[in-house]
């Protein structure tokens, strides 16, 4: 009998002691579910994925308009979210274009010339405020600086004038030659040095022209060593025509691009003009134009101390300027943490807008002289995709079909 009763208390008592046991275990371990930080990730992974289907569906219908011919890509926080390509590299032959397709960044090359500029001022080779005599000793311009060019405020007249005035344009033009023609017929400014702001593509030809004496290498050689190389831009260059003393019929690098009317794309040529470095010239693509984006969040090329005065304005605020300019960016009045430029330049336009408050970012390259506007890459990087206005956009486009001239 006591026995018995033993053998019953030990059964309740081992019991008891499981019981005990699996109710700690389930009290110190944690349940089998998602973390909240994974469960975060994965809603904006999905939130990603949405607007990655909307943005691939504006591009397409803009494109079946016939406004958009070209590639975009779009960031956040660090992250790709979307990028595609829509249209075609060569319309004769229907070659279709890809997000790695090289296209002339036009004036958006100007933040790549800022950039070399920071990095000779990073370290040492120059100050801002140093006239540009320190470097182009027979320069007629005296009293103007480094600064000056950057932010438009010079006050020098386009090159691009005298040009078309006194070179022959089936020669192509370089760099020195500009110097030369300034040295040689002075034309007179458009006002005294810091005095008012005009931009103005003579500035950015004199940086890279300054970039070559102080390292004593070609612009595109030194823009290829120090920015393209390190951030694996490897799509990406600054097109020379290496002295060349007769003009190429075309441009053998890159996609070609087009000027459309009516009912015609017509394919450019090359231009004497194309061989000035500076202003523009730089051929990159959507996914290369991104990695100088992180660049640039990151503080790779130049101190993010050295990399806000590219973002500061340069010029007074003017009722009557609609933006501002800091070191080859346009800055937005109205918002400090949005800088933005565009380009366009003989069948090709640009677009490269960054909201850092947000950390947002969109570049679009197009190969087409004419047909899309900003007004849609505005609305997404403000985030304003649910507007009734942006379908409205649409519907305001007049079809544009690009038929072979």
């Amino acid at each position: 009998m006591i026995k018995r009763a033993f053998y019953i208390l030990s059964i309740i008592l081992v019991s008891y002691f499981i019981f005990i046991s699996g109710k700690k275990k389930s009290e110190t371990e944690p349940l089998n579910f998602t973390a909240p930080e994974s469960f975060y990730f994965n809603i904006n992974d999905i939130l990603s994925e949405q607007k990655a289907g909307k943005f691939d569906s504006i591009f397409k219908r803009l494109n079946k308009k016939g406004v958009f011919n070209g590639t975009v890509i779009y960031g956040e926080r660090g992250c790709e979210v979307f990028k595609g390509a829509y249209g075609y590299a060569d319309f004769r032959k229907k070659d279709t274009l890809l997000v790695q397709s090289a296209f002339q960044l036009a004036s958006v090359s100007k933040m790549f010339t800022a950039m070399a500029i920071m990095k000779l001022q990073q370290d040492g080779n120059l100050n801002y405020d140093d006239t540009i005599t320190k470097f182009i000793s027979d320069f007629p311009y005296t009293e103007v600086t480094i600064r000056q060019l950057l932010n438009h405020r010079s006050g020098l007249s386009r090159y691009m004038s005298l040009a078309d005035k006194y070179w022959n344009i089936n020669k192509p033009i370089n760099n020195e030659d500009v110097v030369k023609l300034f040295v040689k017929y002075k034309p007179a400014p458009y006002f005294k040095p810091d005095n008012g702001f005009h931009y103005c593509n003579t500035n950015y030809v004199l940086l890279a022209s300054v970039v070559e004496r102080i390292t004593g290498v070609t612009f595109d050689k030194f823009v290829l060593e120090n920015i393209f190389k390190p951030l694996g831009m490897d799509n990406s260059f600054v097109y020379n025509l290496n002295n060349d003393s007769v003009l190429p019929r075309i441009i053998p690098v890159g996609v070609p691009g087009y000027k459309y009317g009516g009912r015609y794309a017509r394919k450019m040529g090359n231009y004497y003009l194309n061989g000035v470095m500076g202003d523009k010239g730089i051929y990159s693509t959507v996914e290369d134009m991104f990695k100088f984006d992180q660049a640039l969040n990151n503080g790779i090329l130049v101190s993010l101390s050295t990399l806000s005065e590219a973002f500061t304005r340069g010029s007074p605020k003017y009722w009557r300027r609609k933006d501002n300019y800091g070191f080859g960016w346009r800055i937005k009045e109205d918002a400090d943490s949005t800088a933005y430029h565009f380009g366009w330049w003989k069948g090709f336009r640009s677009f490269y807008i960054r909201d850092m408050k947000n950390d947002r970012v969109i570049i679009a390259l197009t190969n087409t002289h004419n047909g899309f506007s900003s007004e849609v890459l505005w609305d997404i990087v403000e985030d304003d995709l649910n507007k009734e206005e942006l379908l409205s956009v649409y519907n305001k486009l007049k079809p544009n079909p690009m038929n072979i001239q």
